[in-house]
């Protein structure tokens, strides 16, 4: 890996000497613009406007639109002049506990190295940030912008994430917030019940861009000049659910399924319900012989007085 940016982490009076490099990277497959017939390049020249003529990379400035249409230019002077205090400084503000921060909030992450004076120090930092189970809130200028970041833990090493700020967020302002929906209580719970029957521990290596991996076979069949079949996809259901609880019921036989776990045949469900049954069928039917043995002396009774009035 190649250092992106070299700086200090300031930790109170204490300055530990890193590098940083980008702890992340894209895996998608990336394409040119090119012309159909021959596969030929297609480029983009930068013209300026006012007269049609290329413009070299040195000659680019950045420019600010004014609300009536002027224009400002910036060049590299301008923003050198800034006031940037965390330009080659990892500023550490305060520490935080880790669950107080929206992950809304994180961008880019970045691993930091220590530069070999400064390992001590380093570790004395990790150790603690372990330790407090917290992470540090700090400042650092990258690509001449500052940036709002966070200091964490992950492997050993101590990792920049870099974080937008809270005007940067937009506001989650929609429609069926104000609307008054009744959910009951069976629906809930045969939802928390899915959720239950689809739980298990987060192991990212058994998932995988399965676009890309399709996208790859296919370029790799054009380079074998092989014919490319296409898969089709399997129909999307466009019928509305009617029944939620059905719908919910059988994404949690399905979600045990692929668990393993057998979900409970219709037969298997009717066997259930009968030998539930049974136990009410032979007490109901018990209940009537118990009644008749009761009625039984007191039929005898009128018989005994009558022999009585004979004699």
């Amino acid at each position: 890996m190649r250092a992106i940016w070299k700086g200090a982490v300031s930790f109170g009076l204490v300055n530990i000497g890193v590098k940083m490099f980008s702890a992340t990277e894209e895996r998608d497959i990336s394409f040119h613009q090119v012309r159909r017939s021959d596969g030929s390049r297609v480029r983009y020249k930068r013209v300026a406007e006012a007269d049609g003529e290329e413009v070299a990379y040195a000659d680019i400035a950045k420019g600010y639109t004014l609300p009536g249409g002027d224009m400002v230019v910036l060049t590299d002077e301008d923003f050198a002049d800034l006031p940037l205090s965390s330009a080659r400084v990892v500023d550490v503000l305060q520490f935080v506990p880790a669950d107080q921060i929206d992950p809304i909030y994180f961008a880019k992450s970045y691993y930091l190295e220590p530069e070999q004076p400064a390992v001590k120090p380093y570790v004395l930092l990790r150790d603690a940030l372990e330790g407090s189970g917290m992470v540090a809130v700090v400042k650092v200028a990258l690509r001449n912008r500052e940036q709002l970041a966070t200091l964490r833990v992950r492997e050993g090493v101590i990792v920049l994430e870099t974080m937008i700020w809270p005007d940067e967020v937009r506001e989650a302002s929609f429609g069926f917030l104000d609307e008054d929906v009744t959910v009951r209580p069976q629906e809930r719970a045969m939802a928390e019940s899915l959720v239950a029957s689809m739980a298990g521990d987060f192991e990212p290596e058994q998932f995988s861009d399965e676009y890309r991996e399709a996208l790859q076979q296919v370029i790799d069949a054009k380079v074998e000049g092989r014919e490319v079949v296409d898969t089709v996809p399997a129909a999307p259901d466009t019928g509305q659910v009617v029944d939620l609880m059905a719908a919910l019921r059988a994404s949690v036989d399905a979600a045990k399924r692929s668990r393993g776990e057998a979900a409970p045949t219709k037969k298997a469900a009717a066997k259930k319900a009968a030998a539930k049954k049974a136990p009410e069928k032979a007490a109901a039917k018990k209940a009537p012989a118990k009644a008749a043995a009761k009625k039984a002396p007191a039929k005898k009774a009128p018989a005994k007085v009558a022999r009585r009035k004979s004699a």
